[in-house]
Parts: C-alpha cells; structure tokens; sequence
C-alpha cells in the first residue's frame, strides 16, 4: 500500500500505475531528490521511479492522510507499479528489503 503524505515536491497527484516513490526524510534531503529518478533493486529485479514526495520521518501526516504515524528512517514508499515491476506479490507490497541507486 502507498501512503504518500503529501505530494511536496509538485503538488500533483501521481497515479498508482506510475512507478513513483516517496523517500523518507534523511532520504528525501530536503527536496533535492524531487523528479530525479531513483533504480530500486529487490526481488532479484530493478526498476526506475520518480521521486514525488517525502515520507516524513518526523511529523507524520495530516488528518487528509488518515493521521499515518511517522516513517521510520530508512523507507521508500512504492506505488503499486513499482512493486509490480519488481514482481512481488500483492499480499507482500509495502514489506520487502531493498537497495537503491541515484
């Protein structure tokens, strides 16, 4: 499952088909990320996504996104399209070790 915050770095909504990510907030550095493309490795496959957003590692988020606590340090939160692309199963999204590249 996505969980997004907020889309800070165009205030646009992305769709779940498009291989999107949020990173969190070390990660994210702020903004300096935002439209650049990130290669994220898992599952014995790669694939390239956007980054969109910040999964906010301090605050959390807002009442508009269902009050989602904090992200911990370490996460890049997926649409579905890049968990597709990296062939995991529905019912494993949002779970799995990864590394990632610039």
């Amino acid at each position: 499952m996505v969980v997004i915050c907020r889309k800070i770095c165009d205030n646009q909504y992305h769709s779940d088909d498009t291989p999107v990510v949020a990173l969190s907030t070390g990660w994210y550095k702020g903004g300096d990320r935002c439209h650049k493309y990130i290669t994220i490795n898992g599952n014995g496959r790669s694939v390239k996504a956007k980054v969109v957003d910040e999964c906010d590692s301090t605050m959390g988020c807002d009442a508009d996104h269902d009050y989602q606590p904090p992200c911990p340090n370490n996460i890049v939160d997926a649409s579905k399209a890049v968990w597709k692309a990296l062939g995991v199963s529905q019912d494993n999204w949002g779970d799995l070790d990864i590394t990632w590249s610039e």
